[in-house]
């Protein structure tokens, strides 16, 4: 994702879960990012492939978290 798409999600996502510390960082694959609150990682952003313009957001939930 490029720097312009990055500032994009990041506003949207902080806007939804209205929660502040939220930061969305570039990943090594240029299709895709890492969420995160402060220093914890909440998911990743992909690139939506079918629709120009949109984005998929997946949040693991693990075990141990619950």
């Amino acid at each position: 994702m490029n720097p312009v798409e990055l500032t994009k999600v990041q506003t949207y996502l902080t806007k939804t879960f209205g929660t502040k510390g939220l930061d969305v960082r570039a990943r090594k694959q240029k299709d895709s990012a890492e969420v995160y609150i402060g220093e914890e990682f909440v998911g990743v952003v992909y690139v939506d492939e079918d629709e120009e313009g949109s984005y998929t957001f997946e949040v693991p939930i693990i075990k141990e978290d619950l």
